[in-house]
């Protein structure tokens, strides 16, 4: 390929918007640091290595167009299957060891962690539009049959990697049922089969959060579950009112994001000790030192992104890189709401972490892989429009 072809494949505006939130991902990761010891580890000289190789990644990804990924998605699919059961029943060794209680990585010595949960997300969404693309090649005409028989394939390939995810990763697994949602509302399944499974979906969770709040001994009597997994529901009921590690962080986000009030306190200039503050809590950090203002940016960026991505979905002219771009505008929406939203008490704490922003190698790399699709179907969405021979 040649340099010409190559750059013409990048969106530059996107690219602007990524490195705008890399900034701000740097600065909230080094004000972060100051005043809590995190050993010898230096999150921010990581975190500009995450970005760069993150960006190999993407540049790597969007050279593949619909037909070489139909080609590779099985094996990613298989790969990602794989891996998500390998973590939960290998034994624990040194390359799976538990981080913070958590069995959810695997562990390269001298090297680093990854997550193969977050790569699952990207590999879901791949899968996910094959089968959509296909399953339209194969019926052309639609019928209540047609429907539940796509209806059971959606379903099938996202419990099926959610079987090994679900005991220790919740968060990853809610974002798996948000894509595996958000593709099936475009997949042309009749609504006389959503609404009601989207109506049933919905009295079921109140079903369990009146359970959990209400009567948590049938959960831990008839379904197994041990009340201190429920912690974070608790926490997030009344955070002052329940004691623990959850309703620590809740109310110290509270109060980092509430001290910021308009326009800050400034960088570096933060009061507020918060843990995993680099992380998952980072909005925290932006909250306090630069107030709503410096908050409501940020949400404006995301705003924009996705909006170019919903752009890019009506635009492109093959139906299996429009699934692919609502499964991650699904993606990113559910994550940046749920992240937000749980440092200000909206959403419950789940240990998502916010896109782009957040420290953490397999979290960026899986959003650059993302990236790398779009940059891909915007490129051969124009290579259709100037009248070439669309990949």
């Amino acid at each position: 390929m040649s340099f010409k072809n190559f750059f013409s494949r990048i969106d530059y505006g996107q690219l602007f918007l990524i490195f705008l939130l890399f900034g701000v991902s740097l600065v909230a990761i080094y004000s972060a640091q100051q005043g809590i010891v995190y050993e010898d580890r230096n999150f921010l000289l990581m975190q500009t290595v995450f970005y760069a190789s993150g960006l190999v990644i993407a540049f790597v990804v969007m050279q593949f167009d619909h037909k070489q990924l139909m080609k590779v998605v099985w094996y990613l699919y298989g790969i990602g299957v794989g891996l998500s059961a390998f973590i939960l029943l290998a034994p624990t060794t040194q390359l799976t060891a538990p981080i913070k209680g958590a069995k959810r990585w695997i562990h390269i010595p001298y090297v680093t962690s990854i997550q193969p949960s977050e790569f699952m997300k990207i590999f879901l969404i791949i899968a996910l539009a094959c089968v959509v693309h296909q399953h339209h090649k194969r019926y052309e005409l639609k019928s209540s049959k047609t429907d539940l028989i796509l209806f059971g394939k959606l379903v099938f390939f996202t419990f099926l990697p959610l079987v090994f995810i679900i005991k220790e990763d919740l968060g990853t697994s809610i974002i798996l049922l948000a894509i595996m949602g958000s593709i099936m509302l475009v997949s042309g399944i009749s609504w006389r089969w959503l609404l009601p499974v989207f109506f049933a979906a919905v009295m079921i969770v109140a079903g369990l959060l009146y359970l959990v709040f209400e009567k948590p001994h049938i959960l831990e009597d008839y379904l197994g579950v041990k009340t201190f997994r429920l912690e974070r529901l608790y926490a997030w009921h009344d955070p002052y009112s329940s004691p623990g590690e959850h309703s620590f962080q809740l109310i110290k986000s509270f109060t980092a994001i509430g001290s910021g009030e308009v326009t800050g306190k400034g960088f570096k200039q933060r009061e507020v000790a918060l843990p995993e503050a680099h992380s998952d809590f980072i909005f925290s950090i932006v909250g306090e030192e630069y107030g709503f203002l410096g908050g409501s940016l940020v949400i404006i960026l995301f705003f924009i992104l996705i909006f170019i991505w919903i752009r890019i979905a009506l635009e492109t002219k093959l139906d299996f890189n429009s699934y692919i771009c609502v499964g991650i505008i699904g993606l990113f929406t559910f994550q940046v709401f749920q992240n937000i939203g749980m440092t200000i008490g909206l959403m419950p704490i789940t240990g998502i972490p916010l896109p782009f922003l957040s420290y953490g190698g397999s979290s960026l790399w899986s959003s650059m892989m993302a990236l790398g699709l779009i940059f891909s179907i915007r490129y051969h969405h124009k290579v259709y429009m100037f009248g070439s021979e669309d990949n």
